[in-house]
């Protein structure tokens, strides 16, 4: 059995980190190289705040080393998905990401020989899956929200049911810049759910309806969408984010939480926000809960 007892995130430390090709409408390795120097020190900074944020909050940090070569992998959310303990280990569709393979196999094993995970589990042959940057757990609807078309295979779905045995509800993404669930997407504590409408086509869109209650849906607007304001990290009553307008704040604070915000603005010149620069493994289902308990 996994010994976590505190929220628990994988970071991986800036230290390779640019924007040296194109993967996503947001990269532009030209702009990057222009104040290469700058928006890099800016990273190592932002990511430093992000994770004493974190550690403010409550939780514990693990680090994946970085590794030259792969810049994106400071992107922890796509290496990987983890619930109950179990670890489904991504394969990624874009070769630039898939280098990063190995070495988030030898971290995931590190993991499981430290008690941090029971399982892990490979992605099946011929699919590809970015972890939670595609899969977003919601406690309080007890399921998994799963993005696919630009970077996950939809067949996922079907597997991380055979898995976890918690309901599982497609989402498919149509819009380039929202290539990630996670960037479109975001399940609080208290059951909203931030969403950017056009990230997804009209099922998608059905099927948020027809799960969360009208006054639970908090929908993204432009302004926000662009700062990947849908992009943060729900712990508590905390929503920690790279950027968000003055109204979708005093929003979430109406509704009892406390907005964080550090300075972790330049990842965005990747298609990165404070989400995607965390994976957690701590999240338990219910049912799986009241199993260990028993």
């Amino acid at each position: 059995m996994t010994t976590l007892t505190r929220p628990t995130f994988v970071l991986c430390p800036p230290d390779h980190f640019d924007v040296s090709y194109v993967i996503n409408p947001w990269m532009d390795p030209a702009a990057w190289a222009k104040r290469s120097d700058e928006l890099a020190a800016g990273c190592r900074q932002g990511w430093r705040e992000l994770a004493e944020a974190l550690r403010q909050a409550g939780a514990d940090i693990e680090l994946l080393p970085a590794a030259p070569g792969v810049p994106d992998m400071v992107f922890t959310a796509n290496i990987g998905f983890v619930l109950n303990g179990t670890a489904v280990l991504a394969r990624f569709r874009h070769p630039e990401r898939q280098r990063e393979e190995p070495h988030i196999a030898r971290f995931f094993d590190d993991l499981a020989k430290r008690g941090l995970v029971d399982r892990v589990l490979p992605c099946p042959d011929g699919l590809y899956f970015e972890g939670f940057g595609d899969a977003v757990w919601d406690a309080r609807r007890q399921r998994i929200w799963m993005g696919h078309g630009p970077r996950t295979s939809p067949e996922m779905a079907s597997h991380l049911h055979d898995i976890y045995g918690v309901p599982i509800t497609p989402l498919e993404l149509i819009d380039p810049r929202f290539y990630h669930l996670d960037t479109a997407l975001c399940a609080l504590r208290g059951g909203e759910v931030l969403y950017v409408p056009e990230a997804f086509n009209a099922q998608g869109l059905a099927a948020i309806e027809a799960a969360v209650d009208k006054d639970r849906r908090l929908i993204v607007g432009d302004e926000d969408a662009v700062l990947l304001g849908a992009n943060g990290i729900p712990l508590g009553n905390r929503y920690i984010c790279g950027g968000i307008s003055e109204g979708l704040r005093r929003t979430l604070a109406a509704r009892g939480y406390k907005v964080e915000t550090p300075g972790i603005a330049p990842f965005r010149l990747s298609g990165g926000a404070a989400y995607c620069l965390s994976l957690r493994l701590d999240h338990k289902s219910a049912a799986f809960a009241r199993r260990q308990a028993a």
